[in-house]
């Protein structure tokens, strides 16, 4: 049996990512693909609970550096019970957020160093990557009045401006570094103007028939 494929959708708070994630899940289910959507931190029993320990209290709860380890906690447990497993059957795995989200928030934004986030991917999951990421991209303001509109916020949409910038730069930065995996989807436009280009990269990225759905 053919190696399932392994999306992730990044971005910065309010850019869109659950929506887009949902109706990719969709789509490609109508194309007679077997899909897991799921999320980080989270997507297992055990990483939900490292969930509530990392998007509940002040900004400033955790050392940067116990808030890293804590994702890649989750982020391992995830991995091993639930996204490799979907991948070995064949299945398209789709993640709201993965490990470029904890190299931005926690390394640029938190300023621990890239070589450390490596080290320690390295060591919890190897050379473990996605076939493909979308970057979901807009300004700061926007996206954090978006998120403002929600009715429950986590801990993160309550960091400071600068804080979210260099959210931004970092995903900016990983998409100039890794320009075979990461696709820059401009997030500040109509979601059905996002949708049609987050279609035409995984139909052009992936050679997965999904033009109907545009």
């Amino acid at each position: 049996m053919a190696r399932g494929v392994f999306i992730t959708i990044e971005g910065g708070e309010g850019a869109g990512k659950s929506t887009q994630l949902a109706r990719l899940a969709e789509a490609l289910r109508q194309s007679g693909r077997e899909v897991v959507a799921t999320r980080e931190p989270g997507g297992t029993e055990d990483a939900e609970a490292i969930r509530a320990l990392l998007v509940g209290g002040a900004p400033g709860r955790w050392d940067p550096i116990a808030e890293t380890l804590l994702h890649y906690a989750a982020r391992a447990q995830h991995v091993a019970r639930l996204i490799r497993p979907a991948l070995e059957r064949g299945t398209a795995v789709l993640s709201d957020r993965f490990a470029d989200s904890t190299m931005t928030y926690q390394g640029f934004g938190q300023g621990v160093a890239r070589e450390t986030i490596r080290a320690i991917h390295a060591a919890s999951l190897g050379r473990f990557a996605p076939d493909l990421t979308l970057i979901l991209d807009l300004p700061v303001e926007v996206g954090l009045a978006r998120a403002a509109g929600r009715q429950s916020t986590n801990r993160y949409e309550r960091f400071n401006h600068d804080f979210h910038a260099r959210v931004r730069e970092g995903f900016l930065t990983i998409a100039r570094e890794e320009p075979g995996r990461c696709v820059v989807i401009d997030a500040s436009r109509p979601p059905d103007v996002v949708w049609r280009a987050i279609v035409g990269a995984v139909s052009g990225r992936l050679r997965l028939d999904l033009e109907d759905a545009a």
